[in-house]
């Protein structure tokens, strides 16, 4: 039996928010890398079967990598045309408009799905 509420996703995006400051990343940036992950997180646990899913942030030079496993092997389908009308079915649209690059693997016990953002240059 699932839980009914979502697990914390909090330290999760503190550790995200906290890297990203540290490392000089604008706040608008910073916002759409913590909506991507708060989208994933979220999918993993309602459609992913995972009370908790794991969550791995990566920062290499100037490339950001967030992945979050799940325990289904499920992998979404982002082509998949969003219903207006429908209360949810965008999310992955959205990761999609927030970061320069996304997508799913299969893991040995379900999968990960990971988004990129790469750190513009400043002026």
């Amino acid at each position: 039996m699932r839980a009914c509420n979502p697990p914390d996703w909090s330290p999760a995006r503190a550790e995200l928010s906290e890297l990203l400051t540290s490392a000089g990343w604008r706040p608008s940036v910073i916002s759409d890398a913590e909506l991507a992950l708060h989208e994933v997180f979220f999918n993993a646990w309602r459609h992913g079967g995972s009370p908790a899913p794991l969550v791995v942030v990566a920062l290499a030079d100037r490339r950001l990598r967030v992945s979050v496993a799940d325990n289904s092997p499920v992998l979404p389908d982002p082509h998949l045309p969003a219903d207006l009308l429908a209360v949810s079915g965008r999310g992955l649209h959205l990761v999609r408009a927030l970061t320069h690059r996304f997508g799913a693997e299969p893991r040995k016990d379900g999968k990960v799905v990971w988004f990129e953002l790469f750190k513009e240059a400043t002026a």
